[in-house]
């Protein structure tokens, strides 16, 4: 069971999300706590997974490669029964079920255009798949999912 969260943890917790490399003295300052107060904290939060790790997030600018958006419609009667081909895709970042017309919208991010044809080839020839229309992501302003 995941320990519950007091206002310092979260306090910690946001300063870590504006920036993880800061130091553990900014941090006691930014809460109000000493410096092994905020060390043990982030201790506990990460043994708990409540912090799981820590990662980069290039600009556009930065990035290699291509992201695009699967809409993916399918003829089985769950969409679970088709899951099974986008975990065949190693370059398959999420998968999320929709409403509106289309059933699936598959997010991938691919080395190369040549690489992202492929796997919407491979897409488009299993059986289940009726229709495909891909969504090439241009730029990139905004991204919280950090």
């Amino acid at each position: 069971m995941k320990p519950a969260l007091d206002k310092f943890d979260k306090a910690i917790i946001n300063e870590l999300k504006l920036n993880a490399r800061q130091s553990i003295s900014y941090i006691a300052q930014q809460v109000n706590l000493s410096r092994s107060a905020v060390t043990e904290r982030i201790k506990r939060l990460e043994e708990s997974e409540i912090i799981r790790g820590y990662q980069v997030l290039l600009s556009e600018s930065q990035k290699h490669g291509v992201s695009a958006y699967f809409e993916i419609q399918h003829s089985c009667a769950k969409s679970t029964e088709v899951v099974h081909i986008f975990n065949l895709i190693p370059e398959v970042v999420t998968c999320q079920g929709i409403t509106g017309d289309m059933d699936l919208l598959v997010f991938v991010q691919a080395p190369s255009m040549q690489r992202l044809h492929e796997i919407r080839e491979f897409i488009d020839s299993q059986p289940d798949i009726i229709k495909i229309k891909t969504h090439v992501v241009m730029s990139e302003w905004i991204n919280n999912q950090a």
